[in-house]
């Protein structure tokens, strides 16, 4: 059980089909609605930033995004339930090094809504944890962490040919698959994407950072919907590598990714935020 207020609901603009939640969700989030496309998964990203777009920190220690929320309950609440609705979950190498203990499922994320979370998942017809994508074109991964010896979710990695002569000789246990998608030190999402399919054909992709595999999304117009939660913090820079909503690329203002509001939701002085991302918005 948790002691969470329900999100104030400011402006739902609708968007999708109803998703039936359990009680407790229900009461806590409100109405979900996703879009079912047809032939294609449907992809989403959630992130957290901060009131001067900062969505990381580097220094160690203060790793993922609770530093960047403030550890809010709220935060990690919508955080499960969408990792309880998606397929799979899709993470970059910086993501997995931020979480060596993390599994990327929502009882683990908010332990106190597991229950419902899982019961969520069974109404939905997902029997398992959702599979845990990391991408990673150089295969450089660590095979302790927990994610790849717990056994407790199914783990893919998709790599490059090179990336997966390194990944082949880490002896890692039968939970973990790792496919080769293309040459190069960069993969292209499509080419991801396309692999992933093979792999599990999917109707809901959760993808939650980091900012270099987002700007990947964005520039191959491959993001239908961003869900940000803005925290009431202002964290500066000052000369140190902070990383924005989206690193290694520039859209503006030459190219500018425009996106659609679609829902606001409140708890305190943290914020919910829904956009839509057309596939034409990037020229």
């Amino acid at each position: 059980m948790t002691a969470l207020t329900p999100l104030e609901v400011l402006y739902d603009g609708g968007r999708g089909e109803d998703v039936v939640l359990p009680p407790d969700l229900a009461a806590l989030y409100g109405r979900l609605q996703l879009p079912q496309p047809r032939g294609r998964p449907y992809v989403i990203a959630n992130f957290v930033s901060t009131l001067d777009g900062i969505v990381a920190f580097t220094e160690p220690g203060y790793g993922g995004g609770a530093p960047i929320s403030g550890n809010n309950e709220h935060d990690l609440m919508v955080m499960g339930l969408l990792r309880a609705a998606a397929d799979a979950v899709v993470i970059g190498g910086g993501t997995l090094r931020s979480g060596p203990a993390h599994l990327w499922t929502a009882p683990h994320i908010y332990p106190p809504l597991a229950n419902s979370y899982r019961a969520l998942r069974d109404r939905l017809g997902k029997t398992s944890p959702p599979l845990n994508v990391i991408v990673t074109a150089r295969g450089e991964i660590d095979p302790s962490y927990r994610v790849f010896q717990s056994g407790e979710v199914p783990v893919l990695i998709l790599t490059s040919t090179e990336g997966l002569d390194r990944i082949r000789g880490l002896d890692l246990p039968p939970s973990v698959q790792a496919v080769a998608v293309e040459d190069g030190a960069r993969l292209k999402v499509r080419s991801v994407l396309e692999a992933l399919d093979r792999v599990l054909p999917s109707r809901l992709l959760l993808v939650e950072g980091g900012p270099h595999l987002l700007s990947d999304f964005l520039e191959q117009s491959c993001l239908d919907e961003l869900f940000l939660t803005l925290a009431p913090q202002v964290a500066g820079r000052n000369g140190l590598e902070r990383l924005g909503l989206v690193a290694g690329r520039a859209f503006a203002p030459h190219h500018p990714v425009w996106a659609t509001l679609i829902d606001v939701r409140r708890a305190g002085s943290h914020l919910f935020l829904r956009y839509g991302l057309s596939a034409d918005s990037i020229a």
